[in-house]
């Protein structure tokens, strides 16, 4: 009797992935499930899994100014961001980084191994902190002029960053930044579930300056604003929770931790209203009377028919069925429809009476 042969081993799915592209996987993936503040760290420790490092640091600053305003470290002193900023003008990997953007630039390109551990620049910045080998790649968002460093350290001066490591950090790094903006994309996302669609937010300073954005609010900026400046807000910054329209944008603030998130969106007819306004046109295209307006709002019936006298002048409507297509817009495609599937419909019928009055 012959013995059957053992049935050959399937293969796991992703055991021929390369680690590379598994890794960009769980980049985009990570936006998802890791909290965006944390995001970074997660980031830098996932990366490890395919580079080998023992400290690294991701900043991020405008590209004008060279400065950090958000930096993440891993087994660095805190401190170690503004030692690495003091050493900008004697270190020559900066301006290699600037005319090599997105190629990851090592120390000893740069800087032959004699020079370096000779240097003021190693005794000063890297040395106190048991750093030995360097691997930086620089990211610059044309749009923002935001610049992004992320930096690899080894403690080990025998182990050199390779070519293979090199290319690596390569195959990553745009993918790294592109993940993190969309972790904070998301963020920004459920910010503005109570927005208007094709809303769009940033996240900025007290200055101004861009810290992250929504690719789309620099294409509303454009928009809106074609002659404005570059890489900065063509508005002042409204007070925190007031909206304000500017060239066609409504524009709103909110607090975001240390920073300011700025939401802005085409604004339609009822956004050049103010905010009594608006409570009087909501309550009456409901149908309410002035005095149950009044009573809803909190005012006298009076004041209720002054606000709907001056919002009639704003929006250039002349009656209460016009003002409740301004706000409930569905209601003229419904009336449309109506007609076109049946003309003797009553909807169609009040509709051709109101185009007759």
């Amino acid at each position: 009797m012959m013995r059957a042969e053992p049935a050959a081993a399937v293969p796991h799915p992703t055991a021929n992935v390369d680690p590379v592209d598994r890794l960009i996987g769980r980049l985009y993936r990570g936006g998802l499930a890791v909290p965006p503040d944390g995001f970074r760290r997660w980031a830098l420790e996932a990366l490890r899994t395919v580079v080998p490092f023992d400290a690294a640091i991701w900043g991020t600053g405008t590209a004008r100014r060279m400065k950090f305003h958000t930096c993440t470290v891993l087994n660095l002193p805190a401190g170690f961001p503004e030692a690495l900023e003091a050493s900008q003008a004697i270190n020559p990997i900066v301006p290699a980084l600037l005319r090599r953007i997105e190629t990851p630039v090592d120390m000893r390109s740069v800087m032959p191994d004699p020079q370096f551990y000779s240097s003021d620049l190693y005794r000063r910045t890297f040395a106190p902190c048991g750093i030995e080998r360097i691997l930086s790649t620089g990211h610059v968002d044309s749009a923002s002029g935001l610049y992004s460093l992320v930096t690899l350290y080894r403690f080990d001066r025998r182990q050199v960053f390779g070519a293979s490591d090199a290319e690596r950090v390569g195959r990553v790094m745009f993918h790294l930044f592109n993940a993190a903006s969309h972790a904070f994309f998301l963020q920004m996302s459920q910010r503005l579930a109570d927005r208007p669609s094709g809303s769009a937010a940033a996240a900025v300073d007290a200055t101004g300056a861009f810290h992250d954005a929504m690719p789309r609010f620099f294409d509303m900026l454009d928009r809106h604003f074609p002659d404005r400046p570059a890489q900065a807000l063509p508005f002042a910054l409204p007070a925190d929770g007031e909206t304000v329209v500017s060239a066609g944008l409504c524009i709103r603030c909110e607090p975001l931790d240390e920073l300011r998130c700025v939401h802005i969106w085409p604004a339609g007819p009822l956004d050049h209203l103010t905010r009594r306004e608006r409570d009087v046109v909501t309550a009456i295209a409901h149908g309410l009377s002035f005095k149950q307006a009044a009573k809803r709002i909190g005012i006298a019936p009076s004041t209720v028919a002054n606000h709907l006298y001056r919002v009639y002048r704003k929006l250039g409507v002349y009656s209460r069925a016009a003002l409740a297509e301004l706000v409930y817009p569905e209601t003229r495609a419904d009336a449309a429809a109506a007609r076109i599937a049946d003309p003797e419909s009553p909807a169609a019928a009040a509709t051709g009476k109101e185009r007759q009055s």
